[in-house]
């Protein structure tokens, strides 16, 4: 291993010279301090990977654990001890140490239990690094108010156990709504389990939530544990839940209401704790009416409902999208990608988005792909895009128009598209921010002549 910072943390001055020399001689970059308040000034300045405390009997091993911050993403902390200071140690352990070593302290022994301490610190690190890496990916990226709103409610529902219904067209983020719910619950450490519920015959998705004995299915000869036990401690979002065939649907509403379910063709109760998140882009009002979904299936799952706006519908949300999706592809693909030229941002702009955010994601990765520059031109961008072309904007755009109609009319439509921001309209425009200022101050006086409303 590398030259890993250390401080060794001893009343015994004999003692933490001894250690903290055997350590140097091991590879360790090691400093010493007599006492725990200066080791805790100490991690601020010398920033150690590693900290080795000793204990004595009838110390505060928690306290120690904590004021060197051993439970957060501080420094990784041994601690050793006689024997007889066992419950101190085992008080340090419960708050975060990672290993202990019992007095007189063997260098070798202290090595490795060290090296086993900071390599564990090491793993935390990363999860928190690949939890942080996912929140990222998973967040509600937009501005407008429709997405405001939902996000308002996923601040709202995710601390809870209530069940929650997401409606919206395919592509308009339903699992990532139920990601993020998850992402910010107190089972974000707990398994988040997907279930497919459209296309499958009754057995096969009865099955794939609830599990099945031996011998059901020929071709898995084995007993098959199931989603929901596999979500257990977790949530389980049950996507396309409008799918689900009638006799599916009553066992779900058992387990919603009582926690209980069996296994295909055991007949053994199993309980299981697990927060249920559904999607559906049907229309499960109309299900009901219809008498293809129960209603009391439906109550239960909709205690929290959010409707996903389709990307149409929140236009002014696309700069935002395509920074974030920029971001990400090009970090996947190594790229050194920093922008989107206002005419490519244009043509997104005119897209009306069939297949919404999932589309428009596709459309900035597959432009990626295409760039071999440092920003992404129309060029870049798919046929169907580039076929887009600019919105009508309006009456201006008649023959005998000035040149200041047109620009007034473009930069007042824009300003409409993008619910009034004025640097994503200077982004999409090409222009400065204070010239759309400017622009709104001279119209506002008056100047320009009097705005035509675009014909209907």
């Amino acid at each position: 291993m590398g030259r890993a910072r250390i401080i060794v943390i001893d009343a015994d001055q004999a003692e933490r010279a001894r250690l903290r020399d055997a350590l140097a001689d091991r590879g360790f970059d090691a400093a010493d301090v007599p006492a725990t308040a200066e080791g805790t000034a100490m991690v601020a300045s010398f920033e150690p990977e590693g900290i080795v405390a000793g204990l004595e009997p009838g110390a505060a091993g928690g306290e120690l654990a904590r004021s060197l911050r051993a439970g957060g993403p501080g420094p990784a902390l041994v601690v050793a001890a006689a024997p007889s200071a066992m419950p101190a140690v085992v008080e340090a352990l419960r708050h975060g140490a990672g290993g202990f070593l019992f007095r007189p302290v063997d260098a070798d022994q202290a090595a490795l239990v060290l090296e086993r301490a900071l390599e564990v610190r090491r793993l935390q690190r990363e999860a928190a690094l690949l939890r942080e890496q996912a929140r990222r990916r998973h967040a509600l990226v937009g501005a407008t108010p429709e997405i405001l709103q939902v996000r308002e409610v996923v601040r709202r529902a995710a601390p809870t156990k209530a069940t929650v219904l997401v409606q919206g067209e395919n592509g308009t983020g339903r699992e990532l709504v139920a990601q993020s719910i998850h992402e910010a619950s107190p089972r974000r450490e707990r398994p988040f389990v997907r279930v497919s519920c459209a296309g499958v015959s009754e057995a096969l998705v009865e099955s794939a939530l609830f599990g099945h004995e031996a011998g059901i299915f020929p071709h898995e000869p084995g007993r098959w544990e199931g989603r929901v036990a596999a979500a257990s401690g977790g949530t389980l979002f049950l996507h396309e839940v409008g799918s689900l065939p009638p006799g599916v649907q009553v066992k779900l509403l058992r387990l919603l209401q009582h926690g209980e379910y069996e296994r295909l063709g055991g007949s053994a109760t199993l309980r299981a704790d697990v927060r249920v998140v559904a999607a559906s882009a049907r229309d499960l009002p109309e299900e009901v009416r219809a008498g293809r979904f129960r209603d009391d299936l439906y109550y239960r799952l909709s205690v929290v409902s959010v409707s996903l706006p389709p990307l149409r519908a929140r236009k002014g949300d696309i700069p935002m999208l395509v920074e974030h999706f920029l971001e990400l592809s090009t970090r996947a693909r190594g790229k050194e990608i920093r922008a989107v030229s206002p005419g490519a941002l244009s043509a997104l702009y005119a897209y009306d988005w069939p297949g919404n955010v999932r589309e428009l994601a596709a459309a900035i990765d597959q432009a990626v792909v295409r760039c071999d520059g440092r920003e992404i031109a129309s060029q870049h961008l798919s046929p169907v895009l580039q076929g887009a072309g600019p919105e009508d904007l309006g009456s201006a755009l008649i023959p005998g128009a000035t040149l200041e109609e047109i620009e007034r009319e473009a930069i007042l439509r824009t300003l409409e598209d993008v619910g009034g921001s004025t640097a994503r309209a200077a982004q999409m425009l090409g222009i400065s921010v204070r010239k759309i200022q400017y622009k709104l101050k001279e119209y506002r006086g008056g100047a320009g002549g009097r705005r035509r409303r675009p014909p209907a």
